[in-house]
């Protein structure tokens, strides 16, 4: 079965695996996560081990954010768990604050457009107004536009670091400064590039040096380069962290205590990240993102020769957005889906993004997402010159368009407007735009272009039954 997947090692997948390059972590993380195996996260004091090693590695990445010893933290099961545990932790203590003059308020979650979508499923989960804040077509965002949306039912503003779609920082300093002000909670999205950013040379204060940052998230199983899935959850302050606790005795059974959503824990994932951790130290992480940084410049000097292509703004870290050069006439341009189609026959898998259409209108440009990790340094040459082969092969190919399709589904009553296709209908529609099956060097441009055009409802119904369907007995 396994030969059937994208490749996890070497670099060739420029999202989801974040590969080292360095064999032995693998070995290291192997050993202790089969010592840790038969353990239960569910309790600690039966499992003094488990305790152990979240101290530690809650006190290395507390160091590495800069943390004092106010700062108190949780091991999760991933980086959506971290941003769920953040968004609930700021709703309870925003509900306990207004108590008295909240009333029907239904409190709101501001962020930037390009903020995690964790973000989105959490404000839902929790009963929290999702407001997102537009940004420019490059993805940057104003920090007096975040500004200018705090008001007093306003329970967390999220700022990421990076923000994953584009690379950019966000301008964490002037937000949490303003959120402080007015008692406001914020939220630092550093689960991409949390054990990247501590090293990256000549950035500006993001972490806990900001006055006015209440929690950070930051996941191992990124660039920490721990099997997944294992995050970390930073509060400012142990009141704040305790609220995040979910405890009761009112059952008949023993006394529960959760610091997580999960109940029963594995106790693997943890130790493998406390193994490697101990491994690789500051120094381990330092020349790790030292090679992550020669890839980021070698890749953005390979784009800035190709024509037609360009780097998305001006992205800080492990990540860089591709996109069209709009700037040369048409025949001229890349079109970043194709490239991503073209990039499977050479080898590489890189991550398409469908562009979003934000509130204000303003456009966010479809792109093509590339996570750097330290194994690419290797094999640098290789992959520029795939780059450039694959976008002389695609040069002057116009984005997909679906129209067929588009008009089909609207004939069906699936426009803006219509009707939420069902599961049987969602399948007939999926096999209609020859997406009724999934695999790793399948062309996405279509599909892609397809799923930016609909309605949200109907695409996010497809998307539904798309992976369903995956898992469902045959």
């Amino acid at each position: 079965m396994r030969a059937a997947d994208a490749p996890t090692h070497g670099g060739r997948v420029l999202s989801y695996v974040y590969d080292s390059g360095l064999a032995e972590l693998d070995e290291l993380a192997d050993a202790a996560a089969r010592l840790a195996r038969p353990l239960n996260g569910l309790d600690p004091t039966v499992f003094p081990s488990i305790a152990a090693m979240e101290r530690d590695v809650i006190g290395f990445t507390r160091r590495m954010l800069h943390g004092s010893r106010s700062v108190v933290g949780t091991v999760t099961s991933g980086g959506t768990e971290s941003c769920l545990l953040a968004v609930k932790t700021a709703r309870d203590l925003w509900r306990t604050s207004h108590a008295d003059s909240a009333g029907g308020v239904r409190p709101r979650l501001v962020a930037p457009a390009t903020a995690h979508a964790a973000f989105i499923k959490a404000a839902q989960l929790f009963d929290l107004e999702f407001d997102p804040v537009p940004c420019s077509p490059d993805g940057t965002i104003a920090a007096t536009d975040l500004i200018e949306r705090l008001g007093d039912d306003v329970a967390l503003v999220v700022v990421s670091a990076p923000s994953y779609p584009t690379g950019l920082l966000d301008p964490i300093a002037e937000v949490a400064a303003a959120a402080s002000g007015r008692g406001i909670s914020c939220h630092v999205d550093g689960c991409f590039g949390g054990f990247v950013l501590p090293w990256w040379p000549g950035l500006p204060a993001w972490d806990f040096r900001v006055r006015g940052v209440t929690s950070i998230s930051a996941d191992v199983h990124k660039f920490g380069y721990a099997p997944k899935g294992v995050s970390v959850l930073l509060q400012r302050g142990r009141r704040r962290q305790r609220a995040q606790y979910f405890a009761t005795t009112g059952w008949a059974g023993y006394p529960i205590v959760n610091p997580t959503l999960l109940g029963s824990r594995s106790a693997s994932p943890l130790a493998a990240a406390w193994a490697i951790i101990e491994h690789l130290g500051d120094d381990g992480y330092r020349r790790l993102t030292g090679s992550i940084h020669r890839v980021a410049h070698a890749v953005r000097g390979a784009v800035d020769d190709i024509p037609g292509l360009r780097v998305i703004g001006d992205p800080i870290g492990p990540a860089i957005a591709l996109g069209s050069d709009d700037s040369v006439p048409a025949s001229e341009r890349v079109d970043p889906h194709r490239l991503a189609d073209a990039m499977v026959g050479h080898g590489w898998k890189i991550q398409p993004q469908p562009g979003l259409v934000q509130q204000n209108g303003v456009r966010i440009a479809h792109s093509a997402h590339l996570t750097l990790t330290p194994v690419i340094e290797h094999r640098i040459g290789e992959f520029t010159r795939a780059l450039a082969a694959a976008a002389d092969e695609v040069r002057g190919t116009p984005a997909a368009d679906p129209w067929l399709l588009l008009a089909t589904l609207r004939l069906l009553g699936y426009g803006p407007g219509g009707r939420v296709p069902g599961p049987t209908a969602a399948w007939r529609l999926l096999r209609l735009a020859g997406a009724g099956s999934v695999s790793a060097d399948r062309p996405m441009a279509t599909l892609m272009a397809l799923l930016e055009r609909l309605p949200r409802p109907v695409a996010e119904a497809l998307l539904i039954e798309l992976l369903a369907r995956m898992s469902e007995p045959r």
